[in-house]
């Protein structure tokens, strides 16, 4: 954001996604790519914001400046810049370089995923728990859950002694082959 408020671009015509540029369904892009029209100049701070797919980089670029017309300035690499010097050298240039770095962005993402998936290896070979904390049963679970299985406690009941939610109270019932139809037959 920095390097569009240098440029005097305005706030409002500055986009941003919270979201990975592993693809091109981001709903800030998608609004950016609305509201271009021929002649516009599209500025980006560099070409792994643009996306990390090497594909898609070359195709939005295509679609962007061929198709619809637009201009596009990579504020960190001079030589994508498709408003100056429209000549054959230039271009060809431009679409070298773009290709390099299109490669460059997609290998940069697949290292980042091979590197978190040996860290997640790693950490679950130390025994780090992955995901949410477990959450710890009550010390009278077995005893409440008898009660809730003969009918004595509801299911209410069984959720408030225990401090569960009735999802994960169910998840743990079954984890532990606790059944109120093992004890009572079904109402009819």
């Amino acid at each position: 954001m920095l390097a569009m408020h240098e440029l005097g671009i305005p706030l409002a015509q500055v986009f941003v996604d919270k979201s990975s540029g592993k693809d091109f369904d981001r709903p800030a892009y998608k609004e950016l790519t609305g509201r271009l029209s021929h002649g516009d100049l599209l500025y980006i701070k560099s070409i792994d914001r643009l996306g990390r797919d090497y594909g898609e980089i070359q195709n939005q670029w295509r679609v962007l400046t061929k198709e619809r017309g637009v201009d596009i300035a990579v504020i960190d690499t001079p030589l994508l810049d498709t408003k100056s010097d429209k000549d054959l050298v230039a271009t060809f240039l431009a679409d070298v370089v773009l290709q390099t770095m299109s490669f460059v962005a997609q290998n940069e993402r697949e290292d980042i995923r091979k590197r978190q998936a040996e860290g997640i290896k790693a950490a679950q070979a130390r025994g780090v728990h992955m995901g949410r904390p477990a959450i710890r049963l009550h010390p009278e679970f077995f005893v409440l859950a008898k009660r809730w299985e003969s009918g004595e406690l509801t299911t209410s009941d069984l959720v408030r002694h225990t401090g569960m939610k009735e999802t994960t109270l169910y998840r743990r019932l079954r984890e532990h082959s606790i059944s109120r139809a093992k004890q009572r037959p079904a109402k009819r």
